[in-house]
Order: structure tokens, then C-alpha cells, then sequence
């Protein structure tokens, strides 16, 4: 068994607002943090509503896994954070687009505040390079 444990800092997605890595590569699998939609370039929050900022998740999303050897093909579980669980269909209408076959586990909830006011934040587990 591999027990190598690999951080990972994508130069393509924007910087974490905090002390941790987008992803953790582990023993075949990749674990990312939680992303929030913020701007690849000026690192800030994106302006728009619930769709634009679940687009803008899942974005960051494919990119820090392709960082990783890993695809959006390739989650197996996801957890997606909704600072208003109203918001569910209109996250919804975004995700489907991201993954349209053999859908990944998912755990959604409403647990509060999100990170510099975010909308949405969306953390997944995903096999690496199958």
C-alpha cells in the first residue's frame, strides 16, 4: 500500500484564503478542500448569484483535479456547502452540467456562514488517474 501524502497548490486556481492546500493526494485518491467562488486572477469573491458561483466552484474544481492527475469523471463523493439551502435547484441546474453520468455520491446542507461570503462551496473526493 502507497502511504505516500502529496499538498497540492494549483498555480491555475485561485489561492486559498487560508493555511491549506486545494488538495491532498493520498494513497490513490485526491481530497480536495472546499472551493469557494473566487476569481482566478484578483483572488477576490465573484459578483453574481448562486448559479454563477457554483459554475465558478466547479471550475476551480476541474482544474485543481486535472492538477492533480484526476478528473471530474474520476469524484466519486462530493459535499456542497449552500449558505441558503433555497438555493438548492439553482446549484442543481450548474452541477448536472459538471457531472451528466454515473453522478458522484453528494452531501448538500446549509451549515451557516461560507467563507468572505460566499454563496457556495464544494469539496470532493475523486480517484486519482483511473
Amino acid at each position: 500500500m502507497n502511504n505516500n501524502r502529496t499538498a497540492l497548490l494549483s498555480s491555475r486556481a485561485p489561492a486559498p484564503v487560508g493555511p491549506y492546500s486545494h488538495a491532498v493526494i493520498a494513497n490513490g485518491f485526491v481530497f480536495t478542500a472546499g472551493l469557494i467562488p473566487t476569481d482566478p486572477e484578483s483572488g477576490e469573491l465573484i459578483d453574481g448569484d448562486v448559479v454563477a458561483q457554483t459554475e465558478r466552484c466547479l471550475e476551480t474544481l476541474r482544474i485543481v483535479l486535472e492538477d492533480a492527475g484526476s478528473s471530474m469523471s474520476d469524484v466519486v463523493k462530493t459535499t456542497v456547502y449552500l449558505a441558503d439551502i433555497e438555493n438548492f435547484e439553482q446549484m442543481n441546474s450548474v452541477y448536472r452540467r459538471f457531472f451528466t453520468e454515473d453522478h458522484p455520491a453528494r452531501t448538500t446542507y446549509q451549515p451557516g456562514v461560507l467563507p468572505i461570503g460566499a454563496l457556495v462551496e464544494i469539496e470532493a473526493i475523486a480517484l486519482q488517474g483511473t
